[in-house]
């Protein structure tokens, strides 16, 4: 997925300068010192002069939206005042920021138990995602879980004497569902022992008699099953032979469920689902848009549901007494995600816009009023001089329409064409979306370079045909034909240098950088991939055992041999010596996903032609950097490797 909320403020002591000596000159230059979990290769040092004219850009956070406090009324956010993002209390709107956990790695998932006695969350280890689960007791973390296998919190019943969790102790593969009563961790019992990996429990039935849990089979494959508490047993809700989607499942108190699917239609609609009969009824059709979250008030007066408007959230309340929907017109442009209702009626939510950051925020259903709860730190910027991204639509090579956002700088303070950096998005079943940009508003807003965010063909948000277009090893090279449909439209901008053009991504992101960098290189000047494929097969060999399926299910199975033949192909390893352009590559040491040897062997066959290939491992990191010195040192990197290939024209 491409939005990640990375948070600010970093304390002084982060950042270190060692003298150099110049042998020229003599005249000492300061550089920065590398955080000691960070391996770099071919980069070169970072100049503190660099550190010091990025830094206002680096000292930004988020704080967003988690749940709220059943006793005090008060918020409960995740921000970071140190290297991590934490837990924090937050009183009153724009109140205090009372901190509530100090691990040394970023804080999850967490809620409170439905009456406010107790705060349970989950982290990981490294970036390694085998999350455990805490309880926090007088301030104190308490581990519940074994420490060595993956856990993920779910739902806990109304009453609060049952959390639902998953787990893959079992086996050490897939996740199984299991009930905890808090008061004895140890005593858990197992409700479903699952053969795949993408088991989770969403929600309580309103007399807790119920479980209802769901199995992610693909993005437009989930299975609904009620599990009977009492007596174990299961019943599944779905056909398999009719592949549907899912999203924000929930129960009302009146027992019906409701859900945003696709069910009988191109785009999820919301509406409920008979227990019965699995019938999807509709409610609200947006018609060509996702709706793509809500929530229920807890008295089942309101549902707030937020739509996804070509990757814009525009939040709407509908009253489930007259039917009436209103629009919440007083937001920016962003993105929302986190809906959550107070026992007490209020709505909260995190917003996250170029022009606001990313902050916590409430809204009453009744009168529509916005109240904001945190304003975080832009490093002393004032975030609403931030460039407003351009929604830009073109047609692709197969007449398919695609979309992207185009944040240009601003054309008073930089004249004449710029440059331009395309930035790829991950999963592929992910979106660009018009969030926060943090660091990267210094290459907009300092040095010119306008980046434009795409979302090709397998993105989420545009329904589940769109979504389904790059789906297996034959139709996967599409999506890189679609950058070279965007690469057309936006040379022939007036506003971009079309001499100078970059390439970037994550995840997959980083698979559609380096095919990219193949078929289009000669209209390229470098391109920068982080946790990307270099080979499907490799990668579907290597990556973590619990998510092999799903990934075969989306890029195809390289146990049958015209797909892997297939697979080989299409992989930027196999003609990784067609690459003439500077490439970087960063890497997270602990990467479940997409290991770390995807990294090592796209940086080995680049250099073995003798073209440059910067690399950057951090040792303590998964799947993207989460602590703040590395996502600092990262950007510097990234920065200088800029500087070089796009901006001065190295090759």
């Amino acid at each position: 997925m491409r939005t990640t909320y990375v948070a600010a403020l970093v304390a002084a002591s982060l950042t270190f300068f060692v003298p150099s000596a110049r042998a020229a000159d003599d005249v000492e230059e300061a550089f920065a010192q590398e955080p000691a979990a960070l391996v770099t290769d071919q980069i070169p040092d970072i100049p503190m002069a660099m550190v010091e004219k990025t830094r206002p850009y680096m000292e930004f956070r988020t704080a967003g939206f988690v749940d709220w406090d059943p006793k005090t009324r008060a918020m409960l956010i995740r921000t970071r005042f140190a290297n991590t993002i934490q837990l924090h209390r937050v009183e009153k709107p724009l109140g205090t920021r009372d901190q509530l956990t100090f691990a040394d790695e970023p804080v999850q998932h967490a809620s409170f138990t439905p009456d406010g006695s107790a705060l349970f969350f989950q982290k990981d280890t490294g970036g390694n995602e085998v999350n455990q689960i805490f309880k926090l007791e007088d301030g104190v973390p308490k581990m519940l879980s074994d420490g060595k296998s993956r856990y993920n919190l779910g739902p806990w019943s109304h009453k609060g004497d049952l959390l639902a969790f998953s787990s893959n102790k079992r086996t050490g593969l897939y996740n199984d569902i299991y009930l905890m009563n808090p008061a004895n961790p140890d005593g858990a019992i197992m409700l479903v022992a699952s053969t795949g990996g993408g088991w989770f429990p969403i929600d309580f039935s309103p007399d807790d008699q119920q479980l209802l849990v769901f199995n992610y089979v693909s993005v437009t494959d989930n299975q609904l099953y009620l599990i009977d508490i009492l007596n174990g047993t299961s019943r599944k809700l779905t056909d398999s032979r009719q592949p549907v989607a899912y999203n924000g499942l929930q129960f009302a108190t009146d027992g019906k469920l409701w859900a945003a699917s696709d069910d009988g239609s191109d785009v999820q609609r919301l509406g409920t689902v008979n227990l019965e009969t699995a019938v999807f009824q509709p409610v609200i059709d947006e018609k060509i848009w996702d709706i793509s979250s809500f929530d229920i008030s807890t008295d089942g007066r309101w549902i707030a549901y937020e739509v996804n408007q070509a990757g814009q959230s525009v939040l709407k309340i509908y009253d489930m007494h007259s039917g009436e929907v209103r629009i919440v017109s007083s937001l920016p442009t962003g993105v929302i995600n986190g809906l959550k209702f107070a026992p007490w009626g209020e709505l909260g939510f995190t917003l996250n816009s170029n022009q606001t950051g990313g902050d916590s925020y409430s809204l009453d259903p009744v009168s529509l009023a916005i109240t904001r709860w945190t304003k975080s730190e832009t490093g002393g910027l004032d975030a609403s001089r931030n460039v407003v991204p351009e929604l830009v639509e073109i047609t692709s090579f197969d007449g398919e329409i695609m979309s992207g956002f185009l944040y240009s700088p601003d054309p008073e303070k930089h004249k004449g064409k710029r440059p331009l950096i395309i930035n790829i998005h991950g999963g592929p079943e992910g979106q660009a979306r018009p969030g926060f940009l943090g660091r990267n508003n210094y290459l907009i807003n300092e040095l010119g370079i306008a980046i434009f965010y795409p979302n090709v063909r397998g993105s989420t948000g545009f329904g589940k045909r769109f979504v389904a277009l790059d789906n297996g090893p034959f139709r996967r090279e599409d999506s890189v034909k679609d950058i070279g449909a965007f690469l057309s439209h936006l040379r022939g901008d007036k506003r971009i240098d079309k001499q100078r053009i970059a390439v970037t991504g994550g995840s997959y992101g980083g698979y559609v950088t380096l095919a990219a960098m193949l078929s289009y290189g000669d209209q390229l000047k470098a391109g920068l991939e982080v946790v990307g494929i270099s080979n499907f097969v490799t990668f579907l060999e290597n990556t973590q055992s619990y998510r092999r399926d799903l990934r075969r299910r989306e890029y195809g199975d390289e146990r049958i041999p015209e797909q892997r033949a297939k697979l080989e192909e299409i992989s930027p390893l196999r003609r990784a010596h067609e690459i003439n352009i500077p490439l970087m590559v960063i890497t997270g040491a602990n990467d479940p996903r997409v290991p770390a040897s995807e990294a090592d062997q796209i940086v080995t066959a680049v250099r073995a032609n003798n073209r440059p290939a910067w690399h950057l491992l951090a040792k303590n990191e998964g799947h993207g950097f989460r602590k703040k010195e590395n996502a600092d040192y990262q950007f510097w990197a990234s920065l200088l490797f800029w500087q070089k290939y796009l901006l001065n024209g190295d090759k």
